[in-house]
């Protein structure tokens, strides 16, 4: 275990970070070059994060994002973090007690998906925050989980999502299957930062396709994340899904961007 200090913009000091060795992990790597992880989505993040808001991280890996909730200047009303890897899951626990955060982020050793079962966490050799609950197209090595439905799951704890960030690798459209009937409760006011992967999609059992026409039945504009200009570029779901098509009917393509769905907040 390897202790950063990062520098995130919109936070007004420095963040004390565990992370896996960089020798063996992209993710930690990236985070001891660049001192943050994704400028512009942590920014975007901040930003757009609400006072008394129920904020979910599903895929939160080390904790960045949950941690980020945490310290926002908008306090939340709620945290909750779902991560399923065991090595991943204690730092996640790690980094909360190490910037005194614990008591203000639920977390949860747990996948989200449509259903509550056990199965099996497919692991990545040399990027933590790429395992996958299916087995794709590669020989890795299975770690035993569970998975829960969200929205019966949290029903003990809240009645809407506000924020949420999902970054499950491919299940993304599951995950979203069973957080529905929260965000449909989230109504006009909702904001979510999701990952569209049309490969990792396919491989799940989904597609690109699918999960924007779900998106789109939120009536909830949506937006490209442009991290190399650091902006929202409005788009309509026709093109987002149109674009997952081409990328999917093209082999080998594994293109890949972060979404943003609601109203943008100021940057």
């Amino acid at each position: 275990m390897t202790t950063l200090e990062l520098a995130v913009p919109g936070l007004p000091s420095s963040v004390s970070f565990h992370i896996h060795d960089p020798e063996t992990d992209l993710v930690s790597r990236r985070m001891a070059e660049e001192r943050c992880w994704e400028v512009f989505e942590s920014r975007l993040w901040l930003a757009s994060q609400r006072a008394g808001d129920v904020v979910v991280d599903a895929g939160a890996n080390l904790g960045y994002f949950a941690l980020l909730s945490a310290l926002a200047p908008a306090r939340a009303g709620q945290i909750h973090a779902f991560e399923p890897a065991a090595d991943n899951f204690e730092l996640l626990e790690s980094n909360l007690a190490l910037n005194r955060c614990a008591a203000c982020v639920r977390a949860h050793r747990l996948a989200l998906g449509a259903r509550h079962a056990r199965g099996s966490l497919y692991r990545s050799a040399d990027n933590r925050g790429d395992h996958q609950v299916y087995a794709g197209d590669g020989e890795r090595l299975a770690e035993d989980i569970e998975t829960v439905e969200g929205a019966r799951y949290l029903a003990r704890f809240c009645d809407r999502i506000d924020l949420l960030k999902v970054d499950t690798q491919g299940s993304e459209f599951s995950v979203i299957e069973g957080l529905w009937p929260l965000l449909v409760a989230g109504g006009s006011e909702l904001r979510m930062l999701i990952e569209l992967t049309p490969f990792s999609l396919q491989l799940a059992g989904a597609s690109g396709r699918a999960l924007i026409e779900r998106l789109s039945e939120l009536d909830l504009p949506m937006s490209i994340v442009d991290h190399i200009e650091g902006r929202l570029e409005a788009c309509a779901a026709e093109d987002l899904a149109q674009w997952c098509d081409n990328v999917a009917a093209t082999r080998g393509d594994r293109g890949f961007m972060n979404i943003f769905l609601g109203t943008p907040p100021r940057l």
